[in-house]
């Protein structure tokens, strides 16, 4: 089993984080097995937020009895510092904990530094005496963001996607942050469900040190496939390196993460899903992407009021109104 020893913090974990947006579409039974069984197979790293539902009550449900034993990251959505205390307080109070042990700025459209005029930072360090946090870290897709908090010299752990289609650039910066101390939480490893491979995906990962990719998962066979290599790691041979060549032609470019944040839609439309269609039904079978219930999905596109909200909104600086309707065109050819 890998360890890894987060930057500057000294919390050493498995690396294999749990990453708990899925959850959030689990029920409380189901979500206590997963959770469960993922303590009970050696993960020790469970990512969360308050901006997702219900997935910090479910981990607060699920492992409050073991909290000693474990780490938990969450994040506030916050622009004050006003909110970022409400939202504090809530995160305790769902989690059952009197501490946690990394709190996160959630995608912020700017670095949150002192005397910014916010009182965020200041928050943080208030929160951070009192004993409710122990370090301060800061989640963001956008590069110029998590670099000006790279080179701030105020963040102990940055949350930042990485995956095996992420950029040179991209990848320079997380190096940059191992040479200065930086954890990264290596968030969207599976580029949000586009990538099949999570033997490759893993073996990838386990390159970058100071890092713990953080898995989204929400089936019991995906865990069960992460925690068996725990033991028997995937190594980047010729198989797994020819995956990675087959992806990268691909999917590099303009594709949706499935980040989100181009959400709520005005005209209700599934977003994420929409503009990533046609790259899942190419690359998994057609049947469960032809249900009814997608249909509907894909149909709704025809929904689209041009507002730009998701453009304006995409930390990606994408279109998905147009990524959209080339899915939504090419998924119709299969109707």
């Amino acid at each position: 089993m890998d360890y890894v020893t987060l930057g500057s913090t000294g919390i050493t974990t498995n690396k294999n984080g749990f990453g708990a947006i899925p959850i959030q579409r689990l029920d409380e039974n189901e979500s206590r097995t997963m959770l469960e069984r993922a303590y009970n197979g050696g993960i020790t790293f469970y990512d969360t937020a308050r901006f997702y539902t219900d997935s910090e009550d479910k981990i607060g449900a699920a492992l409050s009895s073991v909290r000693k034993n474990i780490f938990i990251a969450t994040k506030a959505m916050a622009s004050d510092s006003r909110v970022l205390w409400e939202h504090l307080e809530i995160s305790l109070s769902a989690l059952k904990t009197d501490y946690i042990d990394i709190y996160q700025f959630h995608n912020p459209p700017t670095c949150p530094k002192p005397g910014d005029g916010s009182g965020l930072y200041e928050a943080m360090l208030d929160a951070k005496a009192k004993g409710l946090i122990r370090h301060i870290g800061i989640s963001n897709h956008r590069i110029a963001v998590a670099r000006e908090a790279a080179d701030s010299g105020l963040y102990e752990i940055i949350q930042y996607p990485l995956s095996y289609l992420s950029t040179a650039e991209e990848v320079d910066f997380i190096r940059s942050c191992t040479q200065k101390n930086i954890g990264i939480i290596a968030m969207k490893a599976l580029s949000g469900g586009l990538l099949s491979d999570s033997a490759a995906a893993y073996a990838y990962l386990m390159q970058f040190p100071k890092t713990i990719p953080i898995w989204g998962i929400q089936f019991m066979h995906e865990l069960e496939e992460f925690l068996s290599y725990q033991d028997n790691p995937p190594v980047l041979d010729e198989k797994a390196n020819g995956a990675i060549e087959r992806d990268r032609n691909e999917l590099s470019g303009d594709f949706c993460r499935g980040c989100g944040y181009c959400l709520p839609c005005p005209a209700n439309i599934n977003i994420p899903m929409a503009a990533r269609m046609d790259l899942f039904v190419r690359r998994t079978p057609e049947a469960f992407y032809l249900s009814e219930d997608l249909k509907a999905t894909m149909k709704h596109i025809d929904d689209c009021i041009d507002c730009e909200h998701c453009k304006d909104h995409c930390p990606y600086n994408l279109d998905p109104r147009r990524m959209m309707k080339k899915s939504w065109a090419e998924y119709k050819e299969l109707l």
